[in-house]
């Protein structure tokens, strides 16, 4: 409770801030989804694509430069992303949440913080994805370019999330990705 300048009590009804993570293949609409979750009150938009690209763009030549600057960069902002929700922010991470472990890590942000989650998991085909990847390319409206061999090789590495990781998941099915 707190007073008004009158003296009346007001009830304060803090809802409990929110990890959002996103989970779907290259070019499936997971920057475009966390966009517009972002547009939520009291939520903080963080993106790998932007801190990558301003910290390490130069040295990413090879998706293997990527998982070692990625693990960097994760390592580095996991104490910050803690904070925001332990200040009461929503989180909304346009981190690609596609292997089990990187799942993991972004379990430890939110129970760290005592704050709520929900796994964004846009299920989109593999045609559906690259013909948006080739979309991107041309238009050059993303900060990195991906071939359609590296999203090969990027897509081994993807894990669909299982209900046996017991995330509140939101699924997206193709049709609703535009």
């Amino acid at each position: 409770m707190r007073h008004s300048s009158a003296g009346i009590q007001i009830a304060m009804f803090s809802q409990k801030p929110v990890l959002h993570m996103v989970c779907g293949k290259v070019a499936a609409g997971k920057s475009t989804l966390t966009s517009r979750l972002a547009e939520a009150p009291d939520t903080v938009l963080l993106s790998e694509d932007h801190w990558m690209s301003c910290l390490f763009k130069e040295e990413l030549k090879t998706v293997a430069d990527y998982g070692r600057y990625s693990r960097r960069l994760r390592n580095a902002i996991g104490g910050h992303i803690e904070a925001l929700l332990k200040a009461g922010l929503s989180v909304v991470l346009d981190f690609p949440a596609n292997t089990v472990a990187t799942r993991q890590w972004m379990r430890t942000l939110f129970e760290n913080a005592g704050a709520a989650h929900r796994l964004h998991f846009l299920d989109v085909p593999d045609e559906v994805c690259k013909a948006r990847l080739r979309k991107r390319n041309v238009a050059g409206t993303h900060a990195f370019m991906v071939s359609d061999a590296e999203f090969e090789e990027i897509t081994g590495h993807f894990v669909p999330p299982s209900t046996q990781e017991g995330f509140e998941t939101v699924v997206y099915p193709e049709a609703q990705q535009q």
